[in-house]
């Protein structure tokens, strides 16, 4: 699907929300809306199988067996492993629209067990009722039986992208940092993650286990899963995990699971901050594309215990600003990704630079660089996501790098790496990568090669000593101040400098402070070592000023057009 049509569905069923003006007031609009598109989804899924399904059910009904055993006969028949006991469509109950009410209820709570589970949590049952005693429900029901959800028109990720427009559409809560990764900013990041090392994935029997701390609707491990597939022939040992804190994402990411024939109990619900529903576990890939700009004051308690904490701390490099929780869901995937493993993140620029030394961001930024785990960043072209329109970065790391890379962080400018969202803009989103392009960025990743777009820096070039330079208290003779013996220093001419790591203290400052202020010394007792991704700084290029006569003619061209405009408007053209 592309995009306009993605939106033309997600219109289609926000649109219904209008039948329940009344009754319902807009913030809770979502409550129904949201579940019902889960639901169509399912009955569209089950719909062309429903037939093969029954007498499967009825056999296993004879046999007393339980709700395990019978999802496994039906996927075994049927190629689904859930299924709705009752056998029917949306449609088939607008038929005895008499009944509908009751019907409607019973049909709900005939899934089987696997999605039962998702729709208690969407506590739906509740709403339906609701509508019933309002008279609402055949109305709505009558409106999603006319939405075409069925997999031959609707595949799995452009499915991810119509949900995410609904919850976006009825979440007035969700995190203003949220933002929806477009298709091809996920391939991009696989196809930089399985640009080296594939070879390990590669082995027999080899079982590789995908991980998304931040997982939505599960479209970076659903596109994940398609290109293992591509690369390795199969798909059968690949093995999908997620957490999402929202619980719309969550159901909608579970139920998509079941539809791909993934087990739905590696989705978790829970903040993944505070809440690891998966402590303690390692996996093959890891990637994400965490909240940009994420506050975690309310998790602040517990990421502090956790950090805290003598072992097992994911956050074992620091903990950064309170208002950008960015770099906390790194370490989260650092954390969880084996020796071998490989790392996918998507950040905005604030990670790069945001802290002085000694800050967490800047401890962080540390951490990675000296123990080696960076092996690339990618600068994305701006305006590239649905709801922002800012520069964003791909971070590719690895416990295990090649020889070639090792001590080495490879910055790719990829600004430039676009064409214009067609058929036409979709919000924020004015530009996309093509196939063409992520081939060429994935070229440059594999060259390892310096030039226009690619820089190659030792991770020690990113270093710094920030230094405090002192400078002498003196008296009102102009003498300075000692206090037994040693000279007191001003606070008022206090300063600091930053010393590349590469670079001695005392050369810096003999050339960079002392020829203007002779009497300064350094506060040996206040340095700290900072860390900090300048990525701009290493792609400048110095564009020279106009010449003045160019200006100056232009600025006489706009004059004299001025002159005219005027003239003509005082009727001094000679006409009046």
């Amino acid at each position: 699907m592309n995009h306009a049509d993605i939106q033309a569905k997600a219109k289609l069923v926000t649109d219904i929300a209008n039948k329940l003006r009344g009754p319902y007031t807009p913030e809770r609009y979502g409550n129904v809306i949201i579940p019902m598109a889960i639901l169509r989804r399912f009955d569209c899924v089950l719909a062309d199988k429903n037939a093969a399904i029954k007498p499967v059910l009825a056999k296993m009904k004879r046999l007393k067996a339980d709700d395990a055993h019978k999802e496994q006969a039906v996927k075994k028949a049927c190629g689904v492993p859930f299924f709705n006991a009752k056998c029917v469509t949306f449609e088939d109950l607008m038929g005895d629209s008499d009944n509908l009410g009751a019907n409607f209820l019973e049909f709900i709570g005939a899934y089987s067990k696997n999605i039962a589970e998702i729709v208690k949590g969407l506590k739906f049952r509740e709403e339906v009722e609701f509508m019933i005693k309002k008279g609402l429900l055949f109305e709505v029901v009558k409106a999603f039986a006319a939405v075409d959800f069925h997999p031959e028109t609707t595949d799995p990720l452009s499915m991810g992208y119509v949900f995410e427009e609904i919850i976006r559409t009825y979440k007035a809560n969700a995190e203003a940092g949220d933002h929806y990764t477009p298709r091809e900013v996920i391939e991009l990041c696989v196809d930089l993650m399985m640009a080296e090392g594939a070879e390990e994935l590669k082995k027999p029997g080899k079982i590789i286990r995908v991980y998304d701390g931040c997982c939505g609707t599960g479209g970076m491990l659903t596109v994940a899963k398609r290109k293992l597939k591509d690369v390795l022939g199969t798909d059968e040992g690949i093995r999908l995990f997620g957490q999402d804190s929202n619980p719309e994402s969550y159901a909608i990411c579970r139920a998509e699971m079941l539809m791909l024939g993934d087990d739905p109990r590696n989705i978790h619900e829970g903040n993944t901050l505070t809440d690891d529903k998966l402590k303690g576990e390692k996996f093959d890939l890891t990637l994400t594309n965490p909240p940009f700009g994420y506050e975690w004051k309310t998790d602040k308690t517990l990421v502090e215990q956790e950090f805290n904490a003598k072992y097992g701390s994911r956050f074992m490099a620091g903990l950064p600003r309170i208002s950008d929780g960015q770099l906390l869901f790194l370490q989260n995937l650092i954390a969880k990704t084996e020796q071998a493993g490989r790392i996918a993140i998507i950040l905005n620029g604030s990670p790069l630079f945001s802290g002085n030394a000694g800050s967490g961001e800047s401890e962080i930024r540390r951490y990675v660089l000296e123990n080696d785990l960076v092996e690339a960043i990618v600068a994305l072209p701006d305006q590239l996501f649905y709801n922002t329109g800012i520069f964003t970065y791909i971070w590719i790391l690895s416990k295990n790098k090649t020889r070639k890379r090792q001590g080495k962080v490879q910055l790719i400018d990829a600004t430039g790496s676009w064409t214009e969202q067609k058929p036409k803009s979709l919000g924020k989103k004015r530009k996309e990568i093509t196939p063409e392009h992520r081939a060429d960025i994935v070229k440059l990743y594999r060259e390892f090669t310096e030039g226009e777009r690619v820089k190659i820096l030792e991770t020690e070039d990113f270093g710094y000593h920030k230094v405090t330079v002192e400078r002498p208290l003196r008296d009102e003779q102009g003498k300075i101040v000692l206090k037994k013996g040693k000279k007191q220093a001003d606070s008022a001419l206090r300063d600091t400098e930053n010393v590349p790591l590469k670079e001695k203290i005392a050369d810096y400052i003999a050339r960079e402070v002392l020829p203007y202020a002779p009497d300064a010394w350094v506060n040996d007792s206040k340095t700290k070592i900072g860390y900090e991704i300048p990525f701009t700084r290493y792609f400048y290029r110095y564009v020279p000023p106009r010449p003045s006569r160019d200006i100056l003619q232009e600025v006489v061209a706009i004059e004299e057009d001025i002159r005219d405009t005027l003239a003509n408007l005082l009727g001094r053209n000679g006409n009046s």
